[in-house]
């Protein structure tokens, strides 16, 4: 009996949902919502650096959530 040889050529694999290109996973589930960031601050004269630094700690930790997002979504490296 003649042996068959041949080669899977696939573009798109998919494995328990997550998606797998040349080897590399490129998509996996689907994140959980990342909230909206507040866009409702009142620059005025009672605006104190307390209310500042904490409205740019809160953008910094929206910031590290999006970028965890696209890490675990393969669009990014994580290192």
């Amino acid at each position: 009996m003649e042996k068959v040889r041949t080669k899977l050529v696939a573009e798109d694999l998919y494995v328990n949902d997550d998606l797998y290109v040349a080897g590399v996973q490129v998509a996996g589930a689907q994140a959980t919502k990342i909230t909206d960031a507040s866009t409702a601050h009142a620059l005025n004269a009672t605006f104190s650096d307390t209310e500042v630094e904490a409205a740019l700690n809160a953008l910094g930790t929206k910031l590290n959530a999006i970028i965890d997002a696209l890490e675990g979504f393969g669009v990014s490296a994580s290192s």
